[in-house]
């Protein structure tokens, strides 16, 4: 596992300073344990979170195996991938339009429509979602997953996603599930940290923790 590209307990000291309420969330479900797979191969990393979209992870794991298992061992690449071409990755599980979206990622992977990890790490947060999302298959929250889980980035707030948004109900004691711009507004303040707030927001929704 490769390091967050921010330090933990900065993190978590600043989330308590600027919100009391977060603050005994945080008491309450324990340390920051958030895992950063890296460093990632883009292909790779996508390819996977095109596969896990909207389903269990037991399922999706199920089937990202057997797709992993076309490369009979190797990691998976964009130019074997096209060699594939369509129906085998329909064989081995993928609907319609999952086929079609890791096809055109490895399309564009290859073509330079997407830009190495080289100048991914370089890029803004904004301008990699917008990179990114030139891919079928791939919106906003993807983009957001990778910034989180496979770039490591501290200041991320997937405010669309709705584990975050009950988080932030049960965090702030709310009737009603936020919006994504009030998730936005309700967060603003614990920039720039939002991704461990986020991770904190999950883990309330896992322990059921009530406000």
């Amino acid at each position: 596992m490769s390091r967050l590209r921010y330090n933990r307990d900065q993190a978590v000291a600043h989330l308590r300073s600027a919100c009391a309420r977060l603050g005994a969330a945080i008491d309450r479900l324990g340390p920051f344990k958030l895992r950063v797979a890296g460093p990632p191969d883009l292909f790779e990393a996508l390819a996977q979170s095109i596969v896990y979209q909207q389903l269990s992870g037991k399922a999706a794991a199920t089937i990202y195996g057997r797709f992993s298992g076309l490369f009979q061992g190797r990691r998976p690449v964009a130019a074997e991938c096209l060699g594939l071409g369509y129906d085998p990755l329909r064989g081995v599980g993928l609907s319609h339009n999952k086929s079609l979206a890791v096809l055109d990622l490895a399309a564009k992977t290859g073509d330079g429509t997407l830009p190495s990890m080289r100048m991914i790490y370089r890029l803004d947060d904004q301008a990699v979602i917008e990179r990114l999302c030139q891919v079928r298959g791939i919106g906003a929250w993807t983009a957001q997953m990778f910034l989180i889980f496979d770039l490591g980035r501290p200041d991320v707030m997937p405010a669309t996603d709705l584990g975050v948004q009950k988080g932030v109900q049960a965090v702030y004691g709310m009737r009603k599930l936020p919006a994504p711009d009030e998730v936005l507004r309700k967060t603003g303040h614990l920039a720039p940290f939002r991704s461990a707030a986020s991770w904190y927001f999950w883990r309330a929704v896992d322990t059921r923790l009530m406000a």
